[in-house]
């Protein structure tokens, strides 16, 4: 049930292998730099890039994106984080997984709804969003920290948007919900908002996160320490993204997919689609610590902060990068705090979930990094 690969194939197997190892080292060194530690990578990579060569032969060399260890297929969501949900999936560190997931309503929402349908739509009190997952991954502990990348990213073929006066940044402003429905074509890169506005298409995960250390069945709604409604648009196919881990397993989750979104979500949703995403787990141990989530692309480094306001979020984004800079850039805590104010950036990802997220990025190219 894995999805075939792409027909317009750019990358060999000998250059996929040495992008994902180089990939893979860069990241375990941020945060491990013993050389066997290192050496473990390159060879755990470099067999499964081989199992995958050798065992899938409706798969050609020259497919860009990992072969899935792993396929949960939608029906097995889950709707809360909690220590005490099932995983639905056991796998072992380093595994690529491919999921399927449904858009942010559970299918309450379906395409071509009518703005008049929408309003008679009652959403459960307790709603949260359908969550592919949880995947348990061997070797994962408390105090370490679990690696996801997200290797492909692939939009369904409709989605859609609405204002709530329940959720809207301005909601007290607004008398009723709207509606907006899209439909995408086969390689779609925009979705048409009006006749005249056009939206680029730019999918990533809202929700991505480990379980937190509770038997309490905490709502998805908000982003928490441990990931969860982070609604941060940079997090998008390509992204590294790292979570301090709670419980043992980690049981990492992943939904709520965005097929775009502005800085803010200020209507309460984004372009809310079904999506199939392949994603990489890796488990870091024995290195920095982080208290709450952080990411990286090619290009920058960024960590993320949640609070109950923006000003509190600021605060602590600030002193995360802050951190990263001492602990990996071996900055004096002055001379972090400088950089940050003349190089760093300082961004909403939300504002609308209770919780609100700000990031602050910073661009590799100031210390010559390449991932």
């Amino acid at each position: 049930s894995a999805l075939p690969p792409k027909a317009d194939v750019r990358l060999n197997l000998l250059q996929r292998a040495a992008t994902f190892t180089g990939r893979s080292l860069q990241r375990e060194s941020r945060f491990r730099k013993d050389k066997k530690s290192a050496m473990r990578v390159t060879i755990i990579v470099l067999a499964a890039l081989q199992v995958c060569a050798c065992s899938r032969s409706d798969n050609t060399l020259d497919s860009p994106v990992p072969v899935p260890d792993f396929v949960i297929a939608r029906g097995q969501e889950h709707y809360a984080f909690s220590r005490t949900i099932p995983p639905v999936v056991r796998v072992h560190d380093g595994a690529i997984i491919e999921v399927h997931t449904k858009e942010a309503s559970d299918g309450l929402v379906v395409p071509g709804m009518t703005v008049e349908a929408y309003r008679q739509v009652v959403f459960p009190e307790d709603f949260g969003h359908p969550l592919a997952g949880p995947v348990y991954v061997e070797g994962a502990e408390p105090g370490d920290i679990l690696a996801v990348t997200l290797h492909q990213i692939e939009l369904e073929d409709w989605g859609w948007t609405d204002t709530d006066p329940h959720w809207a940044y301005l909601g007290d402003e607004l008398d009723e919900l709207h509606l907006k429905t899209y439909i995408f074509g086969e390689d779609a890169v925009h979705a048409r908002f009006s006749d005249n506005i056009v939206i680029p298409l730019r999918p990533f995960p809202g929700v991505m996160g480990v379980a937190p250390d509770t038997d309490e069945m905490l709502s998805t709604i908000p982003p928490r320490a441990n990931g969860g409604n982070m609604d941060d648009p940079d997090i998008v196919e390509g992204t590294t993204v790292y979570f301090p881990i709670f419980v043992e397993g980690a049981l990492f989750s992943i939904g709520d997919t965005h097929a775009a979104q502005g800085h803010g979500e200020v209507s309460g949703t984004a372009i809310e689609a079904p999506m199939q995403i392949i994603y990489e787990v890796n488990v870091l141990k024995d290195g920095r610590k982080i208290s709450e989530p952080q990411y990286e692309t090619d290009d920058f480094y960024a960590v993320t902060a949640f609070a109950l306001t923006l000003d509190e979020a600021a605060k602590k984004a600030t002193r995360f990068m802050i951190d990263y800079l001492v602990g990996v850039h071996g900055l004096e805590r002055h001379e972090a705090n400088m950089l940050c104010s003349i190089a760093a950036d300082l961004k909403i990802a939300e504002v609308v979930d209770q919780n609100v997220l700000v990031s602050m990025h910073i661009s590799k190219s100031l210390f010559g990094e390449t991932r």
